[in-house]
């Protein structure tokens, strides 16, 4: 019998997008900082409509994104709270019934990247409070591997390669948070 443990804390990590994402990201961080702490890690600007138009006729056209990591470290089962409230922060933001930015709120563990969801899937675990949980990605052999449903950007080098450096980064806050 396997004896019950704590699981390690993780380091939040949010896809944030819009249409003038320049605009939008600095709308919404003073927000988003003033309810997890400051972000450490904010990456280039990443393309992503040419992944899906899902979004546009609700968005705009022209979806870009950063990816950013929050500098305080936070439990794996707070993930339900912190995807209900990042919903309510976008509302916060929307004109006219429309959200004008989207803010997807995952995880780094060592030896995975975690995404928050409202929608079932038949990949996705239910957590809590409406909201289900998708290994996105896996750490395997010093990288990080997709799986067949992984959304098309999350397969993309440059996404893995900022989420490397947010994992790098989460992995000095563990060995600190360790001593």
């Amino acid at each position: 019998m396997g004896e019950v443990k704590v699981p390690d804390m993780v380091n939040l990590v949010m896809f944030i997008f819009a249409s003038h994402i320049d605009y939008w990201f600095n709308e919404v961080r003073p927000v988003l900082e003033g309810r997890f702490g400051p972000m450490d890690y904010i990456s280039d600007v990443l393309d992503f409509e040419k992944y899906t138009l899902y979004y546009s006729e609700e968005m705009g056209q022209g979806l870009k994104g950063r990816l950013v990591s929050f500098e305080r470290l936070v439990h794996p089962f707070q993930l339900a709270d912190i995807k209900r409230e990042t919903n309510e922060i976008e509302k916060m933001f929307s004109i006219e019934g429309k959200r004008k930015v989207n803010i997807d709120p995952g995880y780094i563990h060592h030896t995975q990247f975690v995404l928050a969801s409202t929608k079932h899937w038949g990949n996705r675990i239910y957590i809590g409070k409406g909201i289900y949980a998708e290994v996105t990605l896996v750490y395997v052999r010093g990288e990080f591997r997709h799986m067949e449903f992984t959304f098309p950007n999350y397969r993309e080098e440059e996404y893995k390669k900022h989420l490397e450096k947010i994992r790098e980064l989460y992995l000095k806050k563990r060995r600190k948070m360790m001593k």
